[in-house]
């Protein structure tokens, strides 16, 4: 239960925990328009504003999936909670990578095992060991053509001058790769 102390000609109450506060003044706020929080609501909004960021996403995008203003995201995410919490939240992300990366290496040799097995069983069927052989190269090795591209746009205004100058260094980083000379100037 909560008690009340006057003290300094304010009244005060004590809270359930032995907190002093204040009253509201009654006289300079109509009790009708008083702003009322549900706590548990706003620290839920936190959680998955920071959720959301932790997944990449911008803020504005965030705004608009959350139905809140940009500003209340870059609030959030700017304020010393958000900042502390976000960075702990990388971390055991980033944490957990490392974990997973170290069981795939553990398991690597096993299923390079079986793969060969599969390879040089003489009885499996010819679709079973291309089917493997497709996984060891293209996925293990990497070798897997993209299956998503993506592009971005730029503009720029570029006098000759500057397009001989890109053409150069393409050329200078190209032969450090393959022998780009011409045929009469080798012979």
């Amino acid at each position: 239960m909560s008690e009340d102390v006057m003290s300094e000609g304010i009244e005060r109450r004590r809270s359930l925990y032995g907190f002093e506060f204040r009253e509201h003044d009654m006289r300079r706020v109509d009790p009708s328009v008083c702003r009322t929080y549900d706590i548990k609501q706003l620290w839920q909004r936190t959680h998955e504003i920071l959720r959301l960021a932790l997944l990449g996403h911008k803020s504005t995008k965030i705004a608009e999936l959350l139905d809140i203003t940009p500003q209340t995201v870059s609030n959030t995410l700017n304020s010393d909670l958000g900042m502390r919490k976000l960075s702990a939240m990388r971390l055991e992300r980033d944490a957990g990578s490392v974990d997973m990366a170290k069981e795939v290496n553990k398991l690597l040799p096993k299923a390079l095992k079986v793969y060969e097995q599969l390879l040089d069983d003489e009885k499996a069927s010819a679709a079973l060991r291309k089917e493997t052989a497709d996984t060891v190269v293209l996925d293990i090795a990497g070798h897997r053509s993209p299956t998503k591209v993506s592009g971005q746009i730029a503009h720029a205004h570029v006098t000759l001058q500057e397009i001989e100058e890109i053409k150069k260094r393409g050329r200078a980083a190209l032969s450090d790769v393959i022998d780009i000379t011409p045929n009469e100037e080798k012979g």
